[in-house]
């Protein structure tokens, strides 16, 4: 891809108006690597060619006007990054256990190149999975299941954590901390996975743990402690590390039916959060220990049983102030269900959740679902519904400060150039993300200024600031810029308190906000 300038993001976004579309809007990509399902593709263990992959992979969603990652870094108790607690995956080498080579940090490598192109990175873990299959997965000498066999329970042809495990729990805890204490992760990200979905005929074996425990409450109630308490604990070690790190969950599309609960959905989930998976996602967001959720609706507009429309009311009306971005489910239209095949429907879920203040995005599984390009959508993202880059939605509840200002100088060289030197002010105590750069025709109202998308000529990944060059021209054309600062929880300064004017004939002035 070729660069706009030393100074700027690979991508310089040229914009027509969309009036549907929000300034603030989060826009995430799931990317797999559980059975090489995204990344990296299977075989290919050579170390540059992965970079090379995820490099394409991301510049491709940037493209689609993505603006977060969400990566699977610890599908099955292993690791995509040096761990002393796990070992490498099987999926980044082939072997569970082996480093990669050439040698390098994947999560590093990953959490830099998803940083310099102005997007999030959300580290996305399995909580309790610990062998992927008991027949086929490979499992080193040092992986946590030889090593405290008592923490774990077979069902069906998986190993898992057992939840009810005091000390298995502490020790997922661990794994979350050290992530979050070593790396530059925006959000830890656990996907619907707690205990596992049924087995028909089968039950899940934790009758010693839950015998054991002396516990006085029912089992189901119990079992549903347990998940309560490991994600109390991890929001706890999260915030205890990195106060902007953020914590967010990836439920199945229903909490509870409405035949089960008054306050559950209209719907007619065959499995559910509460009582299948015993994940309480509503306590868990009335007790602030997450701060955002991303219930899977991966079920098409007007389904007779899981109506995306109908979920999305419900998910909206539950939101309990956090943050909620629709999952959608674009894999199936690769299936045989002919409403997927509707170019339309991925338009109408994303017009739908937009005309709804309590729902701040999106995120899509997966990441090679974009590959083929389904019904044209990245089409419809690149032209119509992603045309403009959206910032990130701050979380209020973690921090509400603003950065300064940037300080902007302008200068004029050789008669010719007019140089816009953006720096920090020293006053400002807030880590920067990146720089907005606003471009605004001469005559426009200052009402919009650094209120509609389609005025963002760029961000800038450049915290410690840049120079913008503008070239004069004898063609009749002026331009107004202006400048913000984008700090660590996506709070955006105000506006900079120099424009640079270009009028016509090559003229120069200045305007003040």
């Amino acid at each position: 891809m070729k660069k706009k300038s030393l100074w700027f993001l690979p991508i310089l976004f040229l914009f027509q108006f969309v009036t549907a579309q929000p300034k603030y809007e989060f826009r995430g990509v799931w990317i797999a690597t559980v059975n090489n399902i995204d990344w990296p593709t299977y075989g290919v263990w050579d170390s540059e060619k992965q970079k090379a992959e995820y490099i394409q992979m991301i510049e491709k969603h940037q493209k689609n006007g993505m603006n977060a990652m969400i990566v699977q870094i610890r599908p099955s108790a292993d690791a995509f990054y040096p761990s002393e607690l796990e070992p490498w995956s099987e999926w980044l080498t082939g072997t569970q256990g082996k480093a990669p080579v050439p040698y390098y940090d994947p999560l590093k490598f990953m959490i830099e190149e998803t940083h310099k192109r102005g997007m999030e990175f959300h580290a996305w873990l399995n909580p309790y999975r610990a062998v992927f299959n008991t027949s086929t997965s490979s499992i080193s000498a040092d992986h946590i299941t030889r090593k405290h066999p008592e923490w774990f329970l077979t069902y069906g042809d998986k190993k898992y954590f057992d939840p009810g495990n005091k000390e298995a729990q502490k020790f997922v805890v661990s794994v979350v901390r050290d992530i979050v204490k070593r790396y530059d992760v925006d959000a830890i990200h656990m996907d619907d996975y707690f205990y596992p979905y049924r087995i028909p005929g089968k039950e899940f074996p934790d009758a010693a743990t839950y015998k054991s425990s002396g516990s006085k409450l029912s089992k189901d109630d119990w079992r549903r402690s347990n998940t309560d308490s490991i994600i109390e604990a991890i929001s706890i070690a999260i915030k205890q590390e990195k106060r902007f790190c953020r914590f967010g969950i990836s439920p199945f599309s229903v909490w509870r039916n409405k035949d089960k609960d008054p306050r559950g959905s209209d719907s007619q989930g065959g499995q559910t959060n509460y009582d299948d998976l015993y994940a309480d996602i509503l306590l868990w967001m009335q007790k602030r220990w997450i701060d955002y959720v991303t219930p899977q609706l991966y079920f098409y507009i007007g389904h007779p049983k899981v109506d995306y429309a109908k979920m999305l009311d419900w998910w909206s009306r539950n939101s309990y102030g956090r943050h909620i971005y629709i999952g959608h489910g674009i894999y199936r239209a690769s299936g045989n269900e002919k409403d997927w095949t509707n170019p339309q429907e991925l338009p109408n879920q994303i017009k739908m959740l937009r005309r709804n203040p309590n729902v701040q995005g999106s995120i899509y599984f997966s990441s090679k679902s974009f590959d083929k390009n389904p019904n044209g959508w990245n089409d419809s993202l690149q032209n119509t519904y992603y045309k403009y880059p959206a910032l990130l939605p701050p979380m209020r509840w973690i921090d509400k400060e603003k950065p300064w200002p940037p300080i902007v100088e302008r200068t004029i060289t050789n008669d010719s150039i007019i140089e816009l030197t953006v720096k920090p002010d020293p006053r400002n105590l807030i880590e920067i993300k990146y720089y907005v750069v606003y471009q605004y025709a001469a005559n426009s109202e200052s009402e919009t200024f650094g209120n509609i998308p389609k005025y963002i000529s760029q961000f800038v990944v450049k915290p410690e600031g840049f120079v913008l060059k503008e070239a004069l021209s004898s063609k009749n054309y002026s331009y107004r810029y202006l400048i913000t600062a984008v700090g660590k929880n996506n709070n955006e300064s105000d506006l900079s308190e120099i424009a640079i004017l270009v009028q016509p004939g090559g003229k120069w002035g200045f305007y003040k906000p």
